[in-house]
């Protein structure tokens, strides 16, 4: 089904990087050129946010840094001098995966101090609204400081999180039995390192519990594209049952924003 979110990946996917000029605009260009540019940045040291296809004033910063140190009129708009500079300097950047994912990974190594403090989004799409509203009660009852989104709107969650400078987002969404996954944001050139380990300690606390969530998956849902904070979306299935469910998703919540980093130990 051709619905709003597959016709704007579509559109998205088809532009390549050279085919336009890339600057700062209102509402920010978006497409797959965009994140083509923000991984090379990253591969060249200059941090350009999160790199998300989506043209926003951290990229433009970043842009104008490299044009600077490389010599050009730094104007943020990336034209043709402008990529053929990033073309014979990326010849000598390696493979890595750049400055994004080392500063994620450091951000998550300074919050492992203490499982207070953290800010909490929990969402859901309609359906699951009794499992998500018992993972909200019950990250309360621990002390956690949550919001709840109730919307059928992904780009609603993205805004109310992100609004809430949350420190995590977790969404409940049902499915049938043989589509249950937890989902991070993965692209052709990204993960978002944060979102994996997320779904990990998910899928890990689910599976514990007897509910047999049989893997994650990269996505490049809106939600989990735009919320600027390590989020995953937990797709579950018809028979679940909310006593086991909520526990699960709770604890593994906790267990992340103890040590963000367990999973990758």
């Amino acid at each position: 089904m051709c619905d709003a979110n597959t016709w704007t990946l579509l559109v998205e996917s088809s532009w390549l990087l050279g085919s336009r000029l890339l600057y700062l605009t209102s509402p920010q260009l978006r497409g797959d050129d965009v994140e083509l540019l923000q991984t090379t940045l990253a591969k060249l040291g200059f941090h350009c946010g999160r790199v998300d296809g989506i043209l926003g004033p951290k990229t433009v910063a970043a842009l104008s840094d490299f044009q600077l140190n490389y010599g050009l009129v730094a104007d943020g708009v990336c034209g043709e001098e402008t990529l053929q500079a990033l073309d014979r300097i990326s010849g000598q950047s390696g493979e890595g995966p750049g400055v994004v994912s080392v500063r994620e990974f450091e951000k998550l190594r300074d919050n492992i101090a203490s499982s207070s403090g953290h800010r909490i989004v929990v969402g859901h799409f309609g359906a699951a609204a009794d499992v998500a509203r018992g993972v909200v009660r019950a990250m309360r009852n621990a002390s956690y400081e949550v919001a709840l989104v109730e919307s059928a709107d992904e780009r609603a969650h993205a805004r109310t999180a992100n609004a809430f400078q949350a420190d995590v987002y977790v969404a409940i969404s049902l499915c049938d039995d043989e589509q249950e996954a937890v989902l991070f944001y993965q692209s052709e050139t990204t993960i978002s390192a944060g979102g994996y380990l997320l779904a990990t300690e998910l899928q890990h606390h689910l599976s514990t519990a007897g509910k047999p969530v049989v893997l994650t998956a990269g996505s490049r849902l809106p939600v989990l594209r735009e919320t600027t904070m390590p989020a995953a979306i937990c797709l579950l299935g018809l028979r679940l049952q909310e006593n086991e469910v909520v526990p699960s998703i709770a604890s593994a919540i906790e267990a992340w924003c103890r040590n963000p980093l367990a999973r990758a130990e």
